[in-house]
């Protein structure tokens, strides 16, 4: 399913279903919101933004999903605890009402498990509170209006240096995001059906052990079987602390010496830094060889 594009004027809907927000980051999430309404869209905030309670999170999701004049979701942040609202979310009415929805991070969680239950596509992007709520580029909201306002966009603009790990060229839907956040899906329902699949990835606090153990986590489920390309984002930890040990990439290579599978390492999407929309769902073509990722379907109507 293809949710609708935004139109200017129209509502964004506002909801916390990891961390919820607190005083501490109240002042980026006001930002944030101004940062919307700037743009020229109307807001309405969940009504349970601050809450811990899995009960009243998945609330604020059906609630807004079932309002007719809310046209997309956004996701105040990420967090550590997606996963607990997953069994009280009314999945009919996510199918009979689809939107945009989007977030980062740990909503990589509800990304995927909406994609795998209804079908719709859903968007990797940037958060209310992090994304538009700290100085967000030109290269943020140029990418937002193009891919979910315009809706015509030909290929992922890149923002930074892009690099070819492994050289060939593939066509798949985008599926993953936070590559610990996506496997708390494993041995679930929600758990996505990467065949046929270019999958991409990113993390914030990572090292080469982490990863070591996570690949093989991907591997026992096959995935890597099944995929026909990666995409590796932003890696926080290891690019901006420490550039000079092995990279996320270098060890995703090495761990898969075994396929032919194309690999792309970008910047263009991942923890702070300037994000980009990837459509999770959408069929794209992904060339490592040019460094390009273009759209093969639109991704709204």
């Amino acid at each position: 399913m293809i949710p609708q594009r935004l139109k200017k004027g129209d509502c964004i809907g506002i909801v916390s279903p990891s961390d919820p927000l607190t005083k501490e980051i109240k002042n980026q999430f006001e930002k944030g919101i101004k940062v919307l309404e700037g743009m020229g869209f109307k807001v309405l905030l969940g009504k349970h933004l601050s809450s811990q309670n899995p009960k009243e999170k998945a609330a604020d999701i059906n609630d807004l999903f079932s309002n007719k004049k809310v046209k997309a979701i956004m996701c105040t942040q990420g967090g550590d605890s997606a996963e607990k609202i997953l069994p009280l979310i009314n999945w009919k009415e996510v199918k009979n009402n689809p939107k945009i929805f989007m977030g980062i991070s740990d909503i990589t969680f509800l990304l995927n498990a909406i994609y795998q239950k209804t079908g719709l596509i859903t968007f990797h992007g940037n958060d209310v509170c992090y994304g538009f709520g700290r100085n967000p580029t030109s290269y943020d909201k140029q990418e937002f209006f193009n891919i979910v306002v315009k809706g015509d966009v030909k290929e992922i603009k890149p923002n930074r240096e892009r690099k070819t790990i492994r050289k060939g060229k593939a066509t798949g839907k985008l599926l993953g995001g936070n590559l610990r956040c996506l496997l708390k899906l494993a041995d679930t329902e929600y758990w996505p059906d990467f065949k046929e699949s270019i999958l991409i990835l990113e993390a914030y606090k990572i090292d080469k052990e982490k990863c070591l153990q996570h690949f093989q986590k991907l591997k026992e489920k096959k995935v890597f079987d099944q995929v026909k390309g990666v995409i590796i984002g932003f890696i926080y930890s290891m690019q901006e602390e420490t550039p000079e040990e092995e990279q996320m990439e270098d060890t995703l290579l090495e761990f898969t010496k075994e396929y032919k599978f194309p690999i792309l390492k970008i910047n263009d999407f991942g923890h702070n830094c300037p994000n980009t929309i990837l459509p999770v769902g959408c069929k794209v073509e992904l060339n490592a060889n040019k460094k390009t990722i273009k759209f093969l379907e639109g991704c709204v109507e």
